[in-house]
């Protein structure tokens, strides 16, 4: 199984579409098999979704996403998880041992700015990508 994380540094990126970079971990029987960090290719409606799905992921993880997108996802059979947060290596290891729980979106829709789309507004003041 091929998993993308939404990452900015060593965490996972609040914003899925304008993070930085994906970590695509390759696990298999619970271990991991290999890990590599791809630059985002560039947020434009079903760019990033194709872009993981030729690299043969089969889901996705972010601190949030719009609907537009997890419907990219869902038409490629790429399950998409939100609401997740923290560093990718914690992450790593509660998908080891199953126990990664998703939740709600942490952005709304349109919100964020960087690595694609610039927009005015940003609900993660704190992120270093929302500074203006």
């Amino acid at each position: 199984m091929k998993i993308a994380i939404s990452t900015d540094g060593d965490n996972v990126s609040a914003h899925f579409g304008r993070c930085p970079e994906f970590t695509i971990l390759d696990i298999s029987e619970n271990k991991l098999i290999k890990k590599e960090v791809v630059p985002n290719p560039g947020h434009q409606p079903g760019a990033i979704p194709q872009f993981l799905h030729e690299k043969g992921v089969n889901v996705i993880i972010a601190g949030g996403m719009g609907m537009r997108a997890t419907q990219f996802f869902e038409e490629l059979n790429i399950k998409a998880i939100v609401g997740i947060s923290g560093k990718i290596d914690e992450v790593l290891k509660k998908i080891l041992k199953g126990t990664l729980e998703g939740g709600e979106s942490l952005c709304k829709p349109g919100a964020g700015k960087g690595y694609g789309i610039e927009k005015s507004e940003c609900d993660h003041p704190n992120e270093k990508d929302c500074d203006d």
